[in-house]
């Protein structure tokens, strides 16, 4: 490919970019947005948006296949299948963290619209397993625990974290943490890791 056609290529995965992105921060705002105003939002011709996404349906299953693709890359990030089974799971929920909280509205909707998207979301939710079958092997989880239930409930931890009250929240330090973090959670992603963590293992009991 010559330079003007890796130009032309770059310029159009930036445009992709920059709707996927207004697309996101409108459409979190309202979920009803059209391609109009995404479009608008987006700073581009209705006509470049149509051009790139055949409906809005298509547009939202690449924001979300976009968004999986990103959740998956910062889970393989965190080592699953070699780091020690607690800094995996530490390492992947801060790096997810981090994603989640900016495609609110591409990680809505379970299971993600879209068979790339699907495809995506069942393999992080496949090594997501296997991390957790890891802990399980290596004693970090008592034995007989159904890990079905285990990952339901971490992944319902991370959502609280994102969009529940906690998200903004600033608590006290919670002495003896797994990963030996010792401030309140607040928007730092370690933090709130290490809140998940703890709470997945330990309860609220005290030790």
């Amino acid at each position: 490919m010559g330079t003007t056609g890796r130009r032309l290529r770059a310029d159009a995965e930036r445009s992709v970019r920059t709707i996927l992105e207004a697309a996101e921060r409108l459409l979190s705002e309202n979920p009803g947005a059209t391609m109009e105003q995404i479009a608008e939002a987006a700073g581009v011709a209705r006509t470049t948006v149509h051009r790139r996404f055949a409906s809005r349906e298509a547009l939202i299953e690449t924001m979300a296949t976009s968004a999986w693709q990103e959740i998956g890359e910062a889970v393989d990030a965190a080592r699953p299948y070699t780091a020690p089974p607690l800094v995996a799971m530490h390492q992947a929920t801060a790096n997810v963290l981090q994603i989640k909280s900016g495609w609110r509205f591409a990680l809505g909707t379970l299971p993600p619209p879209g068979e790339e998207a699907a495809r995506v979301y069942d393999d992080v939710m496949a090594k997501c397993d296997m991390v957790f079958e890891r802990a399980l092997e290596s004693g970090l989880l008592r034995p007989g625990t159904d890990l079905v239930w285990a990952r339901q409930v971490y992944l319902a931890l991370i959502s609280e974290a994102v969009h529940g009250p906690a998200a903004s929240s600033c608590s006290p330090a919670h002495t003896g943490s797994v990963t030996g973090a010792d401030a309140g959670p607040g928007d730092d992603p370690d933090a709130l890791a290490a809140r998940i963590i703890d709470t997945l293992l330990y309860g609220l009991a005290p030790r």
